[in-house]
């Protein structure tokens, strides 16, 4: 257990930041859930609709150093690639 006054503070702050990053983490993982439930129906249109708030959740969660920026541009990336590869099929 912490002693000192500041480490006690820090205990307090590492238990908020770790409620709010758990909270920005579990909101981008159901966002990608939801767009992969719009890609595996088929519609290029909702997938699409889902990709663009993905994206916007990523870039929030990395901005905010809950992720690593490159590791938000690397799911990023790969979300891309599965939507692309739905439109290809369609058209």
């Amino acid at each position: 257990m912490a002693h000192s006054l500041s480490a006690k503070k820090r205990v307090r702050q590492n238990v908020k930041r770790r409620a709010l990053n758990r909270a920005r983490k579990s909101q981008t993982k159901t966002q990608i859930k939801r767009f992969e439930a719009a890609l595996s129906s088929g519609d290029a249109e909702a997938a699409g609709e889902q990709y663009r708030l993905v994206v916007k959740k990523l870039d929030k969660a990395a901005a905010t150093s809950t992720m690593h920026k490159r590791t938000a541009a690397r799911k990023k990336s790969r979300l891309a690639r599965q939507l692309k590869s739905l439109k290809s099929k369609k058209g």
